[in-house]
């Protein structure tokens, strides 16, 4: 995309970039400020934009400007790398208001990168709400659906009780004590006396129609959790760190969980359903049913759907074994290759690829896989540490990772790569990672959002 000329340069230096006022519906403003947004790669832009502008504002921008494809997952993130946490902007927020609490010597910074799972809440709601940690209000009967679910948490007279075990950090000890804590309209609350719910044994903890929730991006590193998963509340209105109750760290609430992924959303969805409405239209009708999905044969005069199981699964295998077929005749056409040429060829195709993170760690995939989202088909091939000849697919899959060993397997002097033992093979992982963005296989889901390199 070429210069767009700035209509007014005397308001404009020349190292700011700007973008004219047709390419993105923001409201007129004469007053603008220059702010400074990092990328998944670290590299950082200055760009000069209205003082009103918001967090899906700044998101359009950078779409236009990076060349980036719009699949409703570009997200801009608050960051302060001294306390090791960070958290989703809403797509409403004000960017000049968040970046009115950093002070003068804060090192926080603002990031434009992907979240998979950033309207996840709301095409899936029944998977942050499991069965054995809600309590329903009484005006639903006990019975809900994925919309009366919805509408029933945007009710202003009724809301979804959410309650479990979290691991919190008391003041002055360095151990972390596991509460029974309970998730009220009105509140974060946890038991003095086990797992009772009654007023007289409930001890508040936090409001959150005045705060935000931070996810800790090194838990056990930074704050000695006994978990990978964390978060911390920050009071909006003061910007300063909520030290509420017996519960504090360096003045930061901060607690850890397993299921800490889902609660967060949950938390800040909470806090906005206190204080402001949201629209959810948007995001509802960006969610495309995997159902709607179905195998397809090609192969006679009339297309048709196949509905056995077994013969698509069946079909998905040939048609593996014909991309190995024709990757071989393609190769044998240029003077047949060696073993040791194949295998060269098909290091430098996976190379290049945005989902090959060569030397990442098991745990290092984990915390990558989580910062980009936990949806299904969230995916990367890394180098495998155990085995210097093979390579790992790490897959997310119902809101865990999964690793999945990739074998090199060799037939008549040539290589070959497999997920299953042999008995589907391809000639490189392109073709591997091409076939299962296609085809379940012997995988959980299909492969559907590759993870970018950021910096951990």
């Amino acid at each position: 995309m070429g210069h767009v000329p700035n209509p007014f340069p005397e308001l404009l230096p020349s190292s700011v970039s700007l973008v004219s006022e047709c390419l993105l519906p923001w409201t007129k403003s004469s007053a603008t400020q220059v702010i400074k947004v990092y990328s998944e790669d670290n590299t950082s832009r200055a760009v000069e934009v209205p003082s009103d502008i918001t967090a899906r504002d700044i998101c359009q921008l950078f779409i236009l400007k990076n060349h980036c494809i719009d699949d409703h997952s570009w997200t801009l993130f608050e960051q302060i790398p001294h306390m090791s946490i960070e958290r989703t902007i809403e797509d409403h927020e004000s960017v000049m208001e968040v970046q009115s609490g950093w002070g003068m010597d804060s090192h926080c910074c603002l990031y434009f990168r992907k979240n998979y799972a950033k309207y996840e809440f709301f095409k899936k709601p029944l998977d942050f709400f499991p069965e054995h940690m809600v309590s329903i209000s009484s005006e639903t009967n006990g019975i809900m659906n994925h919309s009366q679910l919805i509408q029933t948490f945007l009710s202003s007279s009724s809301c979804p009780e959410i309650h479990g075990f979290l691991h919190a950090k008391e003041h002055g000890r360095k151990s972390w004590k596991k509460f029974y804590f309970v998730l009220r309209r009105s509140g974060l609350y946890f038991s003095n006396k086990g797992t009772s719910k009654e007023p007289r044994h409930l001890q508040f903890i936090a409001e959150f129609s005045d705060s935000d929730v931070y996810t800790l991006l090194s838990g056990k590193k930074v704050y000695g959790a006994p978990t990978d998963y964390g978060f911390c509340v920050k009071v909006i209105q003061c910007r300063d760190f909520q030290p509420l109750s017996v519960f504090r760290l360096q003045s930061v609430l901060t607690f850890c969980t397993d299921f800490i992924i889902s609660l967060t959303v949950i938390l800040n969805y909470t806090g906005l359903q206190q204080s402001r409405s949201v629209d959810i239209q948007t995001s509802e009708s960006r969610s495309i049913s995997e159902n709607s999905l179905v195998a397809m044969d090609f192969s006679g005069h009339k297309t048709r759907v196949i509905e056995n199981p077994s013969e698509a699964l069946s079909v998905a295998v040939e048609e593996g074994l014909s991309w190995r077929r024709k990757s071989c005749h393609r190769l044998s056409s240029h003077g047949s290759p060696s073993t040791s040429q194949s295998s060269m060829s098909s290091i430098a195709i996976h190379v290049a690829q945005p989902w090959f993170h060569s030397k990442l760690s098991r745990d290092e995939a984990q915390k990558l896989i989580t910062q980009q989202g936990l949806i299904d088909g969230v995916f990367l091939v890394r180098d495998s540490q155990s085995n210097p000849r093979t390579f790992v697919l790490s897959l997310c899959h119902t809101q865990k990772i999964k690793h999945f060993q990739i074998v090199p397997v060799e037939e008549n002097g040539e290589l070959f790569y497999s997920l299953d033992d042999g008995h589907t093979r391809f000639t490189d992982l392109l073709q591997l990672v091409e076939f299962y963005q296609l085809n379940r296989g012997v995988l959980p889901c299909k492969l559907k959002h590759h993870c970018a390199r950021i910096t951990l």
